[in-house]
């Protein structure tokens, strides 16, 4: 594993991790203390705060005096996710780029080294990802998936379904500058939309192993962004239908996709959970991997 770059005299990280932040206080703190835990330690940290909430402030100054690796960024007026990934990735100083949401938490002490050592090695591949497991508000597990794990499997199912977990992503930062970063004209799947764009320039790769606990709650968004979400699915298939296989299964199912945002916020609010596991197992590498 290649050592720290120095610039003007300053030792640079080898990672920089994003973490936006919105209005969730009551989950930041796992999510920084799983960052803490890992067993690389050549990282820092970007909080990008969107909004006005003013609870998140003194809880991010309280692990700034426990780190100094961890860094702050206020933007009082919000914008969209791929707005303040884009602010996030031009404040990086990081060789490679790794994604926690501020809900999330990371299930693996050795992600991070497991994925700056594969990427060292690989200098064909743009991005790396691994496995999730999803858990509810509690914490309870509620399933577990893997990602396909080899380029040529990834790129086959991508335009069905997002190829990588954002939050267990790492990816090169100048590879994804090159590529114009986050498309911030998309109302939601900007993640989806980069990893295609990446995948132009190199090769994809998951680990077939599980490096994130992904919450499923009332208050994420996942759960609140499904209209932008499949207005955006509509957008991408489209966008990359020249590029990746399989656009008249994807188009179709991004079509029902969107029909299904559309219907009454009640039975969504049902059938959401339901249907949010089904389409993970579907498109998993082992859908029968499930937790108990």
């Amino acid at each position: 594993m290649r050592r720290c770059a120095v610039h003007n005299g300053i030792m640079l990280p080898r990672a920089s991790v994003l973490m936006l932040t919105y209005n969730r206080p009551q989950f930041i703190g796992n999510a920084i203390e799983s960052i803490l835990a890992q067993q690389f330690q050549e990282w820092e940290l970007l909080v990008v705060h969107d909004g006005p909430n003013q609870e998140i402030p003194p809880i991010i100054e309280e692990w700034r005096k426990r780190d100094p690796r961890i860094f702050y960024f206020h933007r009082p007026v919000p914008g969209n996710i791929a707005e303040a990934s884009n602010f996030g990735l031009s404040h990086a100083r990081g060789e490679y780029i790794a994604v926690l949401d501020d809900d999330d938490d990371w299930a693996d002490t050795g992600k991070l080294a497991k994925q700056v050592a594969f990427l060292d090695g690989h200098r064909d591949h743009c991005c790396c990802g691994g496995g999730v497991i999803v858990i509810d508000a509690a914490g309870r597990e509620q399933m577990r998936y893997l990602k396909p794990e080899h380029d040529e499997e990834i790129k086959r199912r991508a335009l069905m379904a997002n190829p990588l977990a954002h939050s267990t992503t790492m990816y090169r930062r100048e590879a994804a500058l090159q590529a114009g970063g986050y498309d911030e004209g998309l109302a939601g799947f900007q993640d989806w939309d980069l990893w295609l764009k990446l995948g132009r320039r190199g090769k994809l790769y998951n680990f077939p192993e599980y490096f994130l606990h992904y919450r499923v709650w009332k208050g994420s968004g996942s759960f609140q962004q499904s209209k932008g979400n499949t207005e955006s699915s509509l957008r991408i298939t489209r966008r990359y239908r020249h590029d990746y296989a399989g656009f008249p299964i994807a188009y179709p199912m991004a079509l029902l996709y969107h029909a299904y945002a559309h219907m009454p916020a009640s039975f969504q609010s049902v059938s959401y959970s339901f249907l949010s596991r089904f389409k993970k197992a579907l498109f998993s590498h082992r859908p029968n991997a499930q937790g108990a």
